[in-house]
C-alpha cells in the first residue's frame, strides 16, 4: 500500500502539457493562416483601398458613389440580384424535390449513388466548359433546339436566344440544382421518422406532416442554402462572360470591364468599388447563412 500511496502520478504536469498542445495547434494552423492572408487577406486590402482611393492615390469616395449612382452600374446591380434570386429559387426548389426523391430510396440504391455522385461534379461544373455545352445544346444551331424545330418548336422564333438573360437563367439552374441537393441532403435526413410515424398516429395526413413539422423544420436550412445559391450565381463570373461575351450587364462582367478599361479609360478604381460593393453583398449573404444554420442545428442536438 505505501508503495502505492508515494507513486507520483502524472496529474500535475497535465496542466503544462495544455499549453504545450496550443502551441502545437496554433503552429499547425499557421500555414493556412498565411495562405489567408496572401490570397484573401491581400486582394482585399487592394480592393478596400483602392475603392476609396483616386488615381492619384488620394482619399475619396467618389468610386463608391459611381458604383452605386451611375446608371449602367445599377442595371447591373438589378440584372445580377434579379438573375441570382430566380436561378436560386428555382435551384432550391427542384434541388429539395431531388434529394427528397433520392432519399426515398434505398440507401446503397445505384440512383441514389448515381445522383449523389453526379451532384457532386455538376454542382462545380461551370465556367467556359458549362458555356459550350449550352451552346452546343440550345444555341441557334444547337442539337436541342434542332430536335424541337423539327418537332415544331421553334425556340428562336418565339424569341429566345441563349446568350439572353433567361438563356443565362437556365444556364446557371444548370448547377445551381446539383449544389441544392448536397446542401439539403443533411437537413432532409436528419428527420427522423420518429415524427412522421407520431403524426400519423394522431391522425394526420402525408401534407399535414410536410406543412406542420417537416417544413418549419427545414425552414432555417432551406433558407440557408437558398442563401449560398444566391451567393454562388451573384459571384459566377466565367460562364456569363463566356455564354453572353460580356453583352449583358452583370456586376461581375461590370468590374472586369472597369478593371481593363474596356468601357471607359480610367475607371480601373470604381471597378474596385464595385468589388468592395460585391464583397459587402457576400457577406451579409454569409452572416445571414452562419445565423440560419445556427438556428438549423437546434434540431440536429435534440
Amino acid at each position: 500500500m505505501s508503495s502505492l500511496l508515494d507513486t507520483p502520478t502524472a496529474a500535475p504536469d497535465a496542466p503544462a502539457a495544455r499549453p504545450e498542445r496550443r502551441w502545437r495547434a496554433a503552429l499547425g494552423l499557421l500555414p493556412f493562416a498565411l495562405y489567408f492572408l496572401v490570397f484573401l487577406g491581400g486582394p482585399l486590402y487592394f480592393v478596400i483601398s483602392g475603392a476609396f482611393t483616386d488615381a492619384d492615390g488620394r482619399p475619396t469616395l467618389g468610386n463608391l458613389v459611381a458604383s452605386l449612382m451611375s446608371p449602367q452600374y445599377l442595371l447591373a446591380f438589378r440584372q445580377s440580384l434579379l438573375l441570382s434570386a430566380v436561378t436560386a429559387v428555382i435551384g432550391a426548389v427542384f434541388g429539395t424535390f431531388l434529394a427528397q426523391a433520392v432519399l426515398t430510396a434505398r440507401p446503397r440504391s445505384p440512383l441514389r449513388r448515381t445522383v449523389s455522385t453526379a451532384s457532386g461534379v455538376l454542382a462545380y461544373f461551370g465556367g467556359v466548359p458549362l458555356a459550350f455545352a449550352f451552346i452546343a445544346a440550345l444555341g441557334q444551331t444547337g442539337l436541342a433546339t434542332a430536335w424541337l424545330r423539327s418537332a415544331g418548336i421553334d425556340l428562336y422564333a418565339s424569341g429566345f436566344r441563349i446568350d439572353s438573360l433567361t438563356g443565362l437563367a437556365l444556364t446557371y439552374v444548370y448547377f445551381q440544382i446539383p449544389l441544392m441537393v448536397i446542401l439539403i441532403t443533411p437537413a432532409l435526413e436528419g428527420l427522423l421518422p420518429q415524427w412522421r410515424e407520431a403524426a400519423e398516429n394522431l391522425g394526420a395526413s402525408a401534407w399535414s406532416y410536410w406543412r406542420l413539422v417537416a417544413l418549419p423544420v427545414l425552414a432555417p436550412a432551406f433558407a440557408g442554402a437558398t442563401l449560398v445559391l444566391f451567393g454562388n450565381a451573384f459571384a459566377a463570373y466565367a460562364t456569363a462572360l463566356a455564354l453572353t461575351s460580356g453583352s449583358i450587364p452583370l456586376v461581375p462582367t461590370a468590374i472586369a470591364s472597369a478593371l481593363s478599361g474596356n468601357v471607359l479609360v480610367g475607371q480601373a478604381n470604381v471597378g474596385l468599388a464595385l468589388g468592395l460593393d460585391m464583397v459587402v453583398v457576400i457577406a451579409i449573404v454569409m452572416v445571414a447563412y452562419l445565423w440560419l444554420q445556427r438556428r438549423a442545428a437546434r434540431w440536429s442536438r435534440r
